[in-house]
């Protein structure tokens, strides 16, 4: 299994994440989002970032591995989980069997990270979809009965691969 990304270089990547952060959009995107008391995102932190920049700034780190994608997965700022999601995407896209079944592992032992819909919609059909194409697709109607709605939009979104 590959090595766990430096800290330093998750660190690096969440520097320049918030470098390109704007504090007017980040307001925004709270309110866009629902992440106030009571509302199905609430708590979300964002930094004010448009998903081109974030895929901009991707592009700058192809040696990501998906273990190495966790730190930023952890992260309570939304544009760095969708940072780890679109890495982990590239990693499944490009990988070998095993690196997609470690994609497909990990994302669903962190579905709690996955937590906004536009998460689960950028990652859900590439990452689940593509992995169950042509697999058994029990996982999907244990996803779908989930208290979860964040599960129950992945096992949506999955099948539109299909």
């Amino acid at each position: 299994m590959p090595a766990v990304m430096k800290p330093e270089v998750a660190s690096e990547i969440s520097a320049r994440l918030r470098q390109l952060g704007d504090p007017e959009r980040a307001r925004l995107l709270q309110r866009f989002f629902k992440t106030g008391p009571g509302e199905y995102a609430e708590g979300d932190c964002f930094i004010g970032l448009k998903v081109p920049q974030v895929r901009l700034l991707l592009r700058e780190y192809p040696g990501l591995t998906p273990a190495g994608t966790l730190p930023l997965l952890m992260s309570p700022i939304h544009e760095e989980r969708l940072f780890a999601l679109l890495a982990l995407v590239r990693c499944f896209e490009k990988g070998d069997q095993a690196t997609r079944r470690q994609v497909y592992t990990l994302y669903l032992a962190n579905t709690e990270r996955i937590n906004n819909w536009d998460l689960v919609d950028i990652s859900a059909p590439r990452i689940v979809g593509g992995f169950l194409l042509d697999r058994d697709r029990g996982p999907l109607d244990l996803l779908a009965q989930s208290a979860s709605l964040w599960e129950r939009r992945i096992a949506i979104l999955a099948t539109f691969t299909f």
